[in-house]
This record gives C-alpha cells, sequence and structure tokens, in this order.
C-alpha cells in the first residue's frame, strides 16, 4: 500500500501472492493498531450503482519518510507521509565537492528545522531514501562518481544513518526515477520496462516483473557507458567511446555556452529552441539521434513493452523524442511495422524530470516498509 497508494484487499493478494485469508488477518490486525484506514472508492463507469468499494490505504498519521538526492553543488530534501503527501521540500545548497560528513550534519540540522515548523516528531520517522549519481553496491557503497568524486567508496548509508538513527536505502538515481515512474508516473501499470535517463550524462534502469535489477555489485543499467567505439575519446568512467560521450547534453550544452557567451542550462537550450534557435535545435536533434541510436542495442537485447525517457532532455518533448525514436526503429532489431500494435515498444516520456530521482527516494522507503510477506532479496534480481 505504501508503495501503490489505496489497494483493495483482492489486489493486495494478487500482488503479494498470499491467501485472501492471510490478507484478511494481517490487514485486520494493521486496522486495529491504527496503520491502516478504510477508504471508499466509487465503482468504475458511469452507469455505476451501488455503494462505492473499500479499499485500503496506510494511515497518513502512521508515519514519515524522508528522501534525499545527492547532487552536484546541492542536496535537495523531501519528507513524505505513507500516504504519499508531500509535507515538505528544501534544498542545501553545499558547493561542490561538498565534505560527507559535513552533508550529513547540514541535512540532520535542516530536517529537524523542518520537523519543528511542520509539528512533526523525529521519532515517528520510518527511514531514509537517497538517490545517488553513480552506481552503489546493494548494501550502499558508491563505487563512483564523477558528480561526487570524493564520495566514492564510501558507504553512503552509514554516512547518514546517523542523521535519524533510522533505516536508510540508498540507490543509484536512475533505479530511484524507476521508482518513482512505478509509483505514481508513466510506468503504474507497467511492471517490466527500460528508463533512459538523458542529462548532463546517461542513465538507465531495467526493470523486470516490478523489480530493478541491479546487478551484483549495483551496476546494472548503465547505459551511459556501453562502449560504443573502442577508439573513441576517453570518457570520465576511465573506458573509452562510450554512449554518454554522444547522448548526453554535456558537450552540446558547453558549445553553446560558448556560443552565447553566457552559462546555459538545459532548461535554457530548450527555451532558445523553441524560440527557433537553430543551433539548439540541431543539438537537440544529433543528442536525440545518438540516444536512439544506443536505445535499440537495449531494445533489441530486451526488447521491452516500455521505454521511458527521464531526465531534463526529456524536457524538450517531440524535439528530440522524434530523432529518438526514428534512431531507434532505424537500427532496432523487432521494427514496429513486423509485429502488432500491442507487441510493439513504446517510447514515452516519464511523468517526472527534475524530481523522479527525489521522489523515487522516497518510494525506496515506502517500497521497503509497504510489502506484505514480499521478498526483500537483493543482488540481481534487484532492490525491490
Amino acid at each position: 500500500m505504501s508503495a501503490s497508494g489505496a489497494l483493495r484487499p483482492n489486489e493486495i493478494a494478487r500482488l503479494t501472492g498470499l491467501a485472501r485469508s492471510t490478507v484478511s488477518a494481517v490487514t485486520a490486525e494493521l486496522k486495529e493498531s491504527g496503520i491502516v484506514i478504510d477508504v471508499q472508492e466509487p465503482r468504475a463507469g458511469r452507469r455505476a450503482v451501488g455503494r462505492p468499494s473499500i479499499a485500503l490505504k496506510l494511515n497518513p498519521e502512521a508515519g514519515h519518510c524522508v528522501g534525499l538526492h545527492l547532487g552536484l553543488d546541492e542536496i535537495r530534501l523531501v519528507i513524505a507521509d505513507v500516504a504519499h503527501s508531500i509535507i515538505a521540500q528544501e534544498r542545501l545548497a553545499l558547493g561542490r565537492d561538498y565534505d560527507p560528513r559535513a552533508a550529513a550534519e547540514h541535512t540532520r540540522t535542516s530536517l529537524l528545522a523542518a520537523y519543528e515548523r511542520h509539528g512533526l516528531d523525529p521519532d515517528r520517522s520510518l527511514g531514509m531514501g537517497i538517490s545517488v549519481s553513480g552506481p552503489v553496491t546493494p548494501d550502499g557503497t558508491i563505487l563512483h562518481s564523477s558528480i561526487l568524486p570524493d564520495w566514492a567508496g564510501l558507504n553512503v548509508v552509514d554516512v547518514f544513518r546517523p542523521v535519524l538513527g533510522r533505516p536508510v536505502h540508498a540507490d543509484n538515481e536512475s533505479n530511484c526515477a524507476a521508482v518513482a515512474e512505478m509509483t505514481w508516473g508513466a510506468a503504474q501499470d507497467e511492471d517490466s520496462f527500460v528508463l533512459f535517463k538523458i542529462d548532463l550524462g546517461v542513465g538507465g534502469a531495467i526493470v523486470h516483473g516490478g523489480r530493478i535489477l541491479t546487478g551484483i555489485a549495483g551496476g546494472g543499467g548503465e547505459f551511459g557507458h556501453v562502449c560504443v567505439d573502442p577508439d573513441g575519446d576517453l570518457c570520465r568512467c576511465g573506458n573509452r567511446g562510450c554512449l554518454e560521450l554522444a547522448a548526453s547534453f554535456n558537450r552540446p550544452l558547453a558549445t553553446l555556452s560558448q556560443l552565447h557567451g553566457r552559462a546555459l542550462s538545459i532548461p535554457d537550450v530548450i527555451a532558445l529552441a523553441d524560440a527557433g534557435d537553430e543551433e539548439a535545435l540541431a543539438s537537440i536533434a544529433k543528442v536525440g539521434h545518438a540516444a536512439g541510436f544506443g536505445l535499440a542495442m537495449v531494445g533489441t537485447i530486451l526488447n521491452p513493452p516500455l521505454i521511458i525517457i527521464a531526465g531534463d532532455m526529456a524536457l524538450a518533448g517531440e524535439r528530440i523524442l522524434a530523432p529518438l525514436r526514428q534512431a531507434y526503429e532505424t537500427h532496432v532489431l523487432i521494427k514496429s511495422g513486423a509485429v502488432p500494435p500491442a507487441r510493439r515498444t513504446r517510447i514515452v516520456t516519464g511523468a517526472f524530470t527534475e524530481t523522479d530521482s527525489l521522489l523515487g527516494a522516497v518510494g525506496l522507503v515506502l517500497r521497503d516498509i509497504g510489502r506484505l510477506g514480499a521478498s526483500t532479496d537483493t543482488g540481481t534480481s534487484g532492490t525491490l
């Protein structure tokens, strides 16, 4: 319920694999303790008659959780209750290469201040989720990150656990974005999909059967570091010819900033494109084509039902989606014309752009506390 909102008992039984009698017994205990409450849902259809059906959801008063996104020069923070309502959001400006211990202390100070402003009890915190720009092992160790180079080798769970003294969950930002799309966004009705994130870097996530495939060391879904040219330029990861060099907006943004004589952001470039700037339009289209080429490799290997385009470049809409779809169709093995519509891969933008990783960090906690009888395995089967 924490992962999906209100659910009817038969839906809980289907999602968990538990017998209806077991679900009834467990939810009765949870209702008696005040953790779960009944809600009425209207029957579907304009002509539906009769009483609304009864669903169950977690009581907003049962507690709250914290989500963090560790960014380049700031930490974004959100507090949400178990019913998915956002209570507070903040940005903690720390400057580049901020120290991990200082970051934890700033987070603690800001959280306690937010709790006081909103009348929250720190003892009712259910946990903290952390979104990291880089591969994260199942136990929370950051393998490497160009965004947070000083954090490589650190266990981010250990760094932030003293902040609240509550459970801490950490994952790669693209995996967190996938959690957000599963919980609230474009993948609510799809339990298998690929998320492809285009920003100043390229990331991704693979979801199968509602579980994120993290890989044995946490490096699953790192599409940006697939080698497409062994003799190509050196990538920030230390390898050569990675997809990220062509499919991210890092280089085009530097070129356009130099051309316009000022530092530009991705939204700035999209605004220029909307105004008809030819260089901006060409840069977006070129990145879209490169991303589509890379996605065709992913599509040929996985043949997913759904691909979600995330990241700031998703804000460009059809300006990037059109060349991306065209390149994908050109290079993927299974062409859309060869299969009926129901068997074609759909490519859509995510419901979230700037906030997907932050919301997904909240989702890490919600999905952990909300699984009645579900497995908590990690590793190659994922963190969900």
